[in-house]
């Protein structure tokens, strides 16, 4: 059994058919699922305290704090970080579980959008490739509680490029494997804002941070491109 950790804001318009989802793809069914809410202002508070058997616990706002909060709750020997917004494939507890007891000790699954624009079925179809250039918190991420301890969590400095910053530590490791199955995750993000500007956007964070760029200014960016 694994703890499924899911940080959330303001997802009242998905959360729930995202915990049917789990509820009826899961191997299991005594996985333990932490909603880790960052200050939500709409219904998801009340929409995920009503459903039966999930954890609801507040954090600061920030996905790297959220999901740091959510590993601190959790009760089994493996976690998996899973955005709101994605679906892992049928039997996804089995298939990591799989891993775990071949000595993979972290990875995450291929992805594919759930749209149909020839630049983002690209990006999916690099997934496949085990190198951290090809890697997103949008393909999950699956991990022993001993190794995440040892690596000290997500980096709670990084408000953006917090998942590709820890991931680049278990590569650091040679810690980290692809399991050939496809999670679908949403595009609403490149609907919202337009598929070639946050792709720039996304590249040129990459670049910076390989430049030595801080934490704060790749934030700064972000907020320029995307949030002015």
């Amino acid at each position: 059994m694994i703890s499924i950790i899911i940080p959330v804001l303001n997802e009242e318009t998905g959360i729930i058919r995202l915990l049917d989802y789990l509820e009826n793809n899961s191997a299991y069914t005594n996985n333990q699922i932490i909603v880790v809410d960052g200050g939500s202002t709409d219904k998801t508070p009340e929409l995920v305290k009503e459903y039966s058997g999930v954890f609801y616990v507040t954090s600061e706002k920030g996905r790297a704090k959220q999901m740091n909060t959510g590993a601190k709750k959790a009760t089994f020997d493996v976690l998996y970080f899973l955005h709101a917004d994605s679906f892992p494939p049928p039997n996804f507890d089995q298939s990591i579980l799989d891993q775990i007891n071949s000595g993979n000790k972290a990875g995450c699954f291929q992805m594919k959008f759930d749209m149909d624009h020839w630049w983002l079925n690209l990006m999916g179809w690099f997934t496949k490739f085990n190198h951290k250039a090809c890697r997103g918190g949008d393909q999950s991420l699956f991990i022993t509680k001993s190794l995440f301890k040892e690596l000290g969590g997500y980096n709670e400095t990084f408000v953006v490029y917090e998942d590709n910053e820890f991931i680049g530590r278990l590569y650091n490791q040679n810690q980290f494997k692809v399991i050939p199955k496809l999670i679908t995750t949403s595009a609403r993000r490149y609907e919202e804002i337009g598929v070639w500007k946050l792709q720039f956007c996304f590249a040129a964070i990459y670049i910076k941070r390989l430049r030595g760029a801080s934490p704060e200014e790749l934030h700064q960016y972000y907020k320029r491109r995307i949030n002015p």
